[in-house]
């Protein structure tokens, strides 16, 4: 029976596509040779991941607007070594059920923004739920139930990651469409951005908001430039619906994806599933 691949679990991010990549990726072999994969809300770079390690594309974009992360993707695959040691010296400094140096990270992560000190951030904060204040400073305090993966563990996801990155990928910090300014015929953007309601007030999930009508403009451009698009975007939780479905004019074609049970739900005490949307191009050839 062939091995079963396991997404290296690098950047815990909450949301991440890390269970949904295999469903996400037969959507990227259905439009055949892909020349460059750009993942330009990069996140924990799950479909990135998984698309190197099963040879969907010849190439790959990672960006993002928070700089840290952009530069944190970066040194794991040039410096994977470096950013294991760090990770280990921050938990190793955990005692009797304490934080250790979680205090100190943050504060030194929004003074200088020390990507190393993110990876940690992410991999201790609560229910490793990115947040930022409305200053842009990472303000999300840690989890006390749990001391964050395991070093070797995450030596080895890292040592994983840059395995299947290196010579293959570039970076690019700053917006999306910036990141996908060269994306023409035979490149595939697949973009995960800020659902509705994630990105906004003093207590928000992203480092920056995403506009709906913005999103839609720049969809609408890279259809016509013959850039194939594989987006998710909304979904529902139970009889919740988060976002309202993109116009039919995009070119795009509507699937839903079961990403399993709701955590939130479940701390509520309800048994409810998420259903996740995608948005594939219908066809590569038919653009104007």
């Amino acid at each position: 029976m062939p091995q079963r691949f396991v997404v290296p679990h690098v950047v815990p991010y909450q949301g991440s596509k890390r269970l949904l990549a295999p469903a996400i990726a037969s959507h990227l072999r259905a439009h055949g040779p892909i020349r460059r994969l750009y993942e330009p809300f990069c996140g924990s770079a799950a479909v990135t991941l998984y698309a190197a390690f099963h040879g969907l594309a010849g190439q790959f974009v990672l960006g993002d607007r928070l700089p840290a992360l952009v530069e944190l993707w970066r040194q794991i695959m040039y410096s994977p070594q470096h950013v294991a040691n760090h990770y280990a010296a921050l938990h190793a400094a955990q005692h009797d059920g304490g934080v250790g140096d979680y205090g100190l990270a943050r504060s030194r992560f929004n003074a200088a923004g020390d990507p190393k000190d993110f990876l940690w951030l992410c991999a201790r904060c609560v229910k490793n739920a990115v947040r930022f204040g409305s200053n842009g400073h990472f303000n999300q305090s840690p989890d006390l139930r749990r001391r964050g993966t395991d070093p070797l563990r995450m030596a080895k996801s890292i040592a994983a990651a840059s395995q299947l990155l290196v010579n293959k990928a570039e970076f690019r910090h700053g917006d999306w469409l910036a990141t996908l300014a060269d994306a023409t015929v035979g490149d595939l953007a697949y973009l995960d951005p800020p659902y509705a309601g994630t990105s906004h007030g003093a207590d928000r999930r992203y480092v920056a908001s995403l506009d709906r009508q913005e999103l839609i403009a720049g969809l609408r451009a890279l259809h016509k430039r013959g850039v194939t698009i594989v987006l998710s975007y909304d979904g529902r939780t139970g009889d919740k619906s988060y976002g309202a479905p993109l116009p039919a004019d995009l070119g795009l074609r509507r699937v839903e994806l079961d990403a399993g049970r709701s955590a939130q739900a479940t701390l509520l005490g309800r048994s409810e599933r998420t259903v996740e949307s995608l948005y594939v191009s219908v066809a590569r050839t038919c653009y104007t």
